[in-house]
């Protein structure tokens, strides 16, 4: 069996923020978000995040994921002092206990399965991940035999010359025999100059101790301030975006480009530069996506363009045209080899296939047919101050251009509506309507000169 506790109590004054560290935002998903998902490959028999400062916060947060437990640290008093008010919490546990950190986002699931793997292979008290740095200035040594047995840990202002020169530092996650660590727990000192209880001490009680590095050093950077938390968002999106180029996604400009880690993409789909897809977007080969767009938890189907616009909760169908400059919004779902172009704005609205939006228009709360045609300037008028009415229009129906339809309203089949008209009523099937008053024509008539 294990367990997992994740250390979320602090505040991070760094970040100079009222929000708990934890719960910034790290492409698309917060900190400790991340840490959870890393635990894909471990499968833990329980999982307690330790919170603390604005502990409320930390677990609303995480209300979608079922089963947690969390306990609380009303003291920050180091990372010992966190793990010690686990002991009610577990006093019969006999299993393993993964420790890791809510401000170190990016370790990769299998990275902890290989942890895990090697604890329990060698039946260790403890095992802590440790990470190979280019320039460890800074950080303790960790000092281990050829088995990777622990030796030691200097802290670097304690290391001589020659020990300098290892470059292997503790990453600050570990894994324990938790009944071990369970008896050595209140043995634990605050005789350090920050007064508080550190985990790495209850190392030098246990044995045998092995470490284990990490393959790519960038897994373990923790996030304290919000300079650290932009280089992890760079190194996310690299690996974000290596993968994708890798599966046969084409990116033209990659550096101007961002893909949270949530997208799904297939291949030859192209993104043009300046586009920003997020959230549970997923976009099906030979769509070309941007420049200059964004697209956020929709689904983008087959040989779709994305020209300058804005797309958000939608669903785009196979061969369907958006932009340049549209906004779609609010539930969309737009069918097969429709055109939605220059400045258009849907909003919880549903297009049949083939449909023709060409410009300059706004459909709310409205569901068409298949071949429809929205002439230039049409408006549904569909917010009378209090309530949302619905706009229904049938199949081939056109309507002229600077038209308003005011909801609730219904257009049968096969309707044209004449240029100019404010339709308050429903059309029947088959028909013209022209709603507007006639012209006339006044002539010899020019506006009085003033002097």
């Amino acid at each position: 069996m294990v367990a997992v506790a994740i250390l979320a109590a602090g505040r991070g004054t760094r970040m100079k923020s009222n929000l708990p560290k934890v719960l910034h935002s790290l492409g698309g998903q917060s900190l400790v978000e991340r840490v959870l998902g890393s635990l894909s490959a471990v499968e833990p028999s329980r999982c307690m995040v330790i919170v603390g400062y604005r502990g409320d916060l930390v677990q609303a947060s995480l209300r979608s994921f079922p089963g947690l437990e969390f306990v609380e640290q009303a003291k920050q008093l180091g990372t010992g002092h966190a793990i010690q008010q686990l002991l009610p919490h577990l006093q019969n546990f006999q299993g393993d206990l993964l420790v890791l950190n809510g401000d170190v986002p990016l370790l990769r699931p299998q990275t902890l399965e290989r942890l895990l793997r090697s604890h329990q292979q060698n039946q260790n008290a403890a095992t802590i991940l440790t990470a190979q740095l280019p320039n460890p200035q800074g950080y303790g040594r960790v000092f281990s035999d050829s088995r990777n047995l622990l030796q030691q840990i200097v802290e670097d202002r304690d290391c001589t010359d020659a020990q300098k020169q290892n470059r292997r530092i503790n990453a600050g996650v570990y894994c324990f025999r938790w009944p071990d660590l369970a008896d050595v727990l209140p043995q634990l000192g605050a005789s350090n100059d920050q007064q508080e209880y550190y985990l790495t001490d209850a190392v030098n009680y246990l044995n045998p101790v092995m470490t284990v590095d990490v393959e790519d050093y960038q897994e373990i950077l923790g996030i304290n301030d919000r300079k650290q938390l932009a280089a992890a968002n760079e190194i996310l999106q690299t690996r974000v975006k290596d993968d994708w180029m890798a599966a046969g996604v084409t990116l033209v400009s990659p550096d101007s480009i961002t893909i949270d880690d949530t997208v799904q993409l297939q291949p030859d789909v192209v993104i043009e530069p300046h586009t920003h897809l997020r959230g549970k977007t997923s976009v099906e080969s030979g769509s070309r996506i941007g420049p200059g767009s964004l697209v956020e938890d929709s689904q983008i189907g087959q040989d779709v363009t994305v020209l300058y616009s804005v797309v958000s909760e939608s669903a785009i169908g196979a061969g369907t045209r958006i932009g340049p400059y549209a906004h779609l919004r609010g539930h969309v779902q737009v069918g097969t080899a429709c055109r939605v172009g220059n400045f258009v704005e849907l909003k919880n609205t549903s297009l049949g296939n083939h449909n023709n939006v060409a410009h300059l228009s706004y459909l709310g709360d409205a569901t068409l047919g298949d071949q429809v045609n929205i002439g230039a300037g049409t408006i549904t008028a569909n917010y009378d101050g209090v309530r949302k009415h619905p706009t229904q229009i049938g199949d081939r129906t056109k309507t002229g251009s600077n038209s308003v339809l005011v909801a609730p309203v219904t257009l049968g089949n096969d309707v044209t509506i004449a240029a100019g008209s404010v339709i308050t009523e429903d059309v029947p099937d088959s028909s013209l309507a022209i709603a507007r008053n006639r012209q006339v024509n006044k002539t010899g008539w020019r506006l009085s000169q003033q002097d």
